[in-house]
This record gives structure tokens, C-alpha cells and sequence, in this order.
């Protein structure tokens, strides 16, 4: 497979979009519900798990460019959903609280792969 010009500038301006916009929501969450647990990261992750699921199942019943399939997933969901700060926040956590580092790595894992599935399956089941 040869990358284009175009789907690694899709992929890189989807990033750069996602990352920033990661940054405020986890930034509004975190300043409005201030604890220990990182309820934003969790939030942003599950969302955008979600999100991916909608969009696999759109693809599926839509036509969408490769450019744009890499704009959205690669790039702003990529970037909006993060397993760097998930895998340094559930280490943290589980040097001060045992139970709060397994919820999170639980919450993470599992709240994630349901919420895509979620997604998936309930646009499937819409676009029937």
C-alpha cells in the first residue's frame, strides 16, 4: 500500500485537531469535577471509542474517500483518544491507590471496547 500525499496530510490535520480538542475537553472536565480518578482521559476515551464505532459503521453503508476515512479515524479519533496518558495515569494511580488503578485500567479496557461496539451496533441497527 503507498501513502499519498493527501491521506498523510488527512491523517496529520485529523491529529492535530483531535489532540487539541482532547486537551480542552479533558482541561473543561477535569476543572469542573476535580478528583483524583481521571474522569477526562476515561470520558474522552469512551467517547471516542463511540465515535468509532459510528464511523466503521458508516463506512460500511456509505462511500467515504480513503482521505477522509483516515481524517476521522487516524487522525482526529487517534488523536482525540489517547493510550499513553490511559497507561501513565492507571501507573500513577496504582502507586497511591490499588483500587483506583484497576478501575481505571477496567473502566478504560472494557468501557472502551463497549462503547465502540455500542456504536457500531446501534447504527447498524439504524441504518437498516
Amino acid at each position: 500500500m503507498i501513502l499519498h500525499w493527501q491521506t498523510i496530510l488527512a491523517v496529520g490535520l485529523g491529529g492535530f485537531l483531535g489532540a487539541i480538542s482532547r486537551v480542552y475537553i479533558n482541561h473543561f472536565i477535569t476543572k469542573a469535577y476535580p478528583s483524583e480518578f481521571p474522569y477526562g482521559i476515561l470520558i474522552i476515551n469512551i467517547l471516542g471509542s463511540f465515535a468509532i464505532g459510528i464511523m466503521f459503521a458508516l463506512f460500511l453503508h456509505y462511500n467515504f474517500s480513503q482521505n477522509t476515512k483516515a481524517f476521522i479515524t487516524s487522525g482526529f479519533l487517534g488523536a482525540l483518544t489517547t493510550y499513553s496518558t490511559f497507561a501513565i495515569e492507571s501507573f500513577f494511580l496504582l502507586q497511591s491507590s490499588l483500587i483506583l488503578g484497576i478501575s481505571n485500567m477496567f473502566f478504560n479496557l472494557f468501557g472502551s471496547v463497549a462503547a465502540a461496539a455500542i456504536g457500531y451496533k446501534l447504527l447498524t441497527f439504524i441504518l437498516r
